[in-house]
């Protein structure tokens, strides 16, 4: 279903608390996020990466990636419910991969302490954002219930189950425009900048420790 008039977003019917908390989230994940690379380069700079890690890493990190890209190959949003390609297997593909590339850097580093800000930013930004997102659709899309009925939230159903009425075309099929214009490139390039760090960061910061004793 496409609808060039998508009404504005509905006015909350959660508590107050939690529809504050929502508004907050939403403003303070991209600074979370630089946090959580801060405390990844602090941790880095404690230990040294074990290859066998940083090699058992990828089996995160590399599907995360290809989910994410094949995610924004087919989102439409504000214009579109999408309900083809990963978007027919579970209803956040895109926080799932990222979830995925998160979990595979924690690994990368076995860090505890970068295992439990992720864990924990994921749980106290992405549930009410999804939460937000989740209300926004019910009340743009008529379809967006049958959808939910069909499709679990997060964790992928491996079989998918016809498509609701009111949804994306059934023969709706992965787009490189559709990618490139949301730049999930960025997504790769920051993880390749990742794994070079893990490589040659740490040398570098020998380096620099020796130099200012």
């Amino acid at each position: 279903m496409t609808s060039r008039n998508i009404p504005p977003k509905p006015p909350s019917t959660e508590p107050d608390w939690i529809d504050r908390w929502q508004r907050v989230a939403r403003r303070i994940r991209v600074p979370l996020g630089f946090l959580a690379a801060a405390l990844y380069l602090f941790e880095l700079g404690r230990r040294a990466p074990q290859p066998a890690a940083v090699a058992w890493s990828l089996a995160l990190v590399l599907p995360g990636l290809m989910l994410r890209g094949y995610a924004a190959g087919y989102v439409k949003k504000n214009r579109e419910l999408t309900v083809t390609g990963p978007y027919a297997h579970t209803r956040n593909p895109l926080y799932l991969g990222s979830m995925l590339i998160a979990a595979g850097f924690a690994l990368a580093l076995l860090s505890w302490p970068v295992a439990l800000v992720l864990t924990g930013g994921f749980a106290v930004i992405y549930v009410p954002v999804i939460a937000s997102e989740e209300r926004f659709l019910r009340a743009a899309f008529p379809g967006f219930d049958a959808y939910c009925r069909r499709v679990p939230r997060l964790i992928p159903r491996l079989i998918s189950r016809p498509n609701p009425k009111g949804g994306s075309a059934p023969g709706a099929a992965f787009s490189l425009p559709l990618y490139l214009k949301h730049r999930e490139y960025n997504a790769a390039i920051g993880a390749a900048l990742l794994y070079l760090s893990l490589l040659f960061l740490r040398p570098v910061f020998g380096v620099l420790a020796h130099l200012f004793r």
